[in-house]
């Protein structure tokens, strides 16, 4: 028995394959397609919000060179631009879309021009880390702002071009709403954040059951620290710095690519079954 068992599973991954009758990129009719395949975006276009840096960065390349059309979106002309040329030069597909996300009407405009959108990465956010009973009213309406309201329109702007395709049911589509480990957990300092991120936390559920029928899945990923330029300012201080890494049993912190390679399985076909998902990426931080 245990030899059979060996030989069924000797195979190359690459040679495995599978049947599916549901998901898009997998076969006219259930045909056999290899199973790696299935993380392909060929003929996928991604929207990336936060796009001109850190994980918007990476995340954008992750895409394009899993064979999306990529549009990077920032408020940065030079950075996206950059990001653009570079990925062009690798053999993907990019272009910058000046924007910014606190600009509803400028958000809502922009998604009505695109041509297509099959996937939205919902990456756009920041911090003010501040104690709770020192947190400034100007600093809880920044967060709110941007990694609330802006969120919501962004992502309901992106559903509302999604649905205007006719065969978006049997084509399908993704968001991937960029939350953190916050929003389960807590951390000293970072009440207003760590009340945002909750708040996307529960955005992704309720998205996810409303456009399951139309094939829209809607999922999180929540990092821990990783190490970006937005976070190499805070991890500067030796002590919290010592801090983080001791509560990631891992030992480390995240790599960019190591949250880029979530999200490009989640909007991939190969997670053609999960929506309303949180992939927390922590090195084991939340599993204490």
């Amino acid at each position: 028995m245990a030899g059979a068992a060996k030989r069924r599973f000797d195979r190359p991954l690459a040679d495995c394959h599978f049947r599916s009758k549901r998901a898009p990129n997998r076969g006219a009719g259930g045909a056999a397609v290899p199973l790696l395949s299935s993380f392909h975006l060929d003929g996928r276009t991604a929207l990336v919000t936060g796009a001109g840096r850190g994980l918007g960065v990476g995340m954008a390349r992750g895409l394009a060179e899993a064979g999306a059309e990529v549009v990077l979106a920032a408020r940065t002309e030079a950075e996206i631009a950059a990001v653009a040329a570079d990925i062009q030069a690798s053999g993907g597909k990019a272009r910058a879309l000046v924007l910014d996300v606190l600009d509803e009407a400028a958000v809502r405009q922009a998604f009505r021009d695109l041509p297509a959108l099959d996937i939205l990465v919902n990456n756009a956010g920041t911090n003010v880390p501040q104690p709770f009973a020192e947190v400034e009213t100007e600093a809880l309406d920044r967060l709110l702002q941007l990694n609330v309201r802006a969120a919501f329109i962004v992502a309901q702007a992106a559903v509302q071009r999604m649905l205007q395709d006719p065969d978006r049911k049997d084509r399908g589509g993704a968001v991937v709403n960029i939350t953190s480990q916050l929003g389960r957990v807590a951390m000293k300092g970072r009440s207003v954040y760590s009340m945002t991120k909750h708040a996307l936390e529960g955005l992704t559920k309720a998205m996810a059951i409303e456009l399951a029928e139309a094939n829209i899945r809607v999922n999180a990923v929540g990092p821990t620290w990783v190490d970006t330029p937005m976070t190499r300012p805070a991890l500067a201080d030796p002590a919290l710095r010592k801090d983080v890494i001791d509560s990631i049993p891992m030992g480390h912190l995240a790599q960019i690519e190591d949250i880029v390679g979530a999200v490009v399985f989640l909007a991939s076909p190969a997670a053609g079954m999960i929506t309303g998902a949180s992939l927390v990426v922590d090195g084991g931080w939340t599993a204490r």
